[in-house]
């Protein structure tokens, strides 16, 4: 993120829904995308808001490439699915919550066979067999990334929590809100007034 560029939001809000918390693993690839460790003996790793802010504006800017309903969404972590759901359904994408089956993207005489031109998955790990049927149908992918992602096969990661309720509410909930601006549908008073962060917060 440029010094001078205001954050999508105050960089607290970042952190009162633990955007910033990582795991205790982290990997090769994303130590680009770590502040530090945390202090407190947990031994998790604090991923850089900051950076995170960037990514969901690059992010927003890549998918606004695409026509909507040609946007796959998928998440099979819990906590995801909600938001995932709500961020197609605002966008107008296709979505895939809880279970992946196989050969949606790859074998044509499935009744659930569909074409995306782009894929956004919730998380690598957990989104495996939709993250490998991308690969193999050459399509682009999105991922929001934890400290412990590896990126061999991701396109654009975005760096987050992916394992928070509240961290991915508020990712999705932006994601949205930046897509929607750059379509010029809605502004953020407009947004804000109607599109409260909390009702992307997944209740079980």
């Amino acid at each position: 993120m440029d010094e001078n560029q205001t954050p999508l939001v105050p960089l607290e809000m970042y952190d009162t829904h633990a955007v910033h918390i990582g795991t205790n693993q982290k990997s090769a690839d994303m130590k680009q995308f770590l502040d530090e460790v945390r202090q407190d003996n947990s031994g998790i790793h604090i991923i850089d808001v900051r950076q995170t802010d960037s990514r969901i504006r690059a992010v927003a800017k890549f998918l606004s490439n695409f026509d909507a309903d040609r946007i796959l969404v998928v998440s099979a972590r819990q906590y995801g699915q909600r938001p995932a759901r709500k961020f197609a359904q605002t966008i107008g994408a296709m979505r895939i919550v809880g279970r992946f089956i196989p050969g949606t993207l790859t074998n044509s005489r499935l009744r659930t066979y569909i074409e995306p031109e782009v894929i956004v998955v919730t998380d690598p790990a957990a989104d495996q067999q939709a993250l490998s049927e991308a690969v193999s149908s050459g399509l682009p992918v999105v991922a929001i990334c934890d400290a412990n992602n590896r990126l061999r096969n991701v396109d654009l990661a975005l760096p987050a929590n992916n394992k928070g309720r509240r961290s991915l509410a508020l990712v999705y909930w932006l994601l949205a809100r930046e897509m929607m601006k750059a379509r010029g549908v809605i502004n953020d008073a407009d947004w804000e007034r109607a599109q409260d962060v909390m009702d992307w917060e997944s209740t079980f």
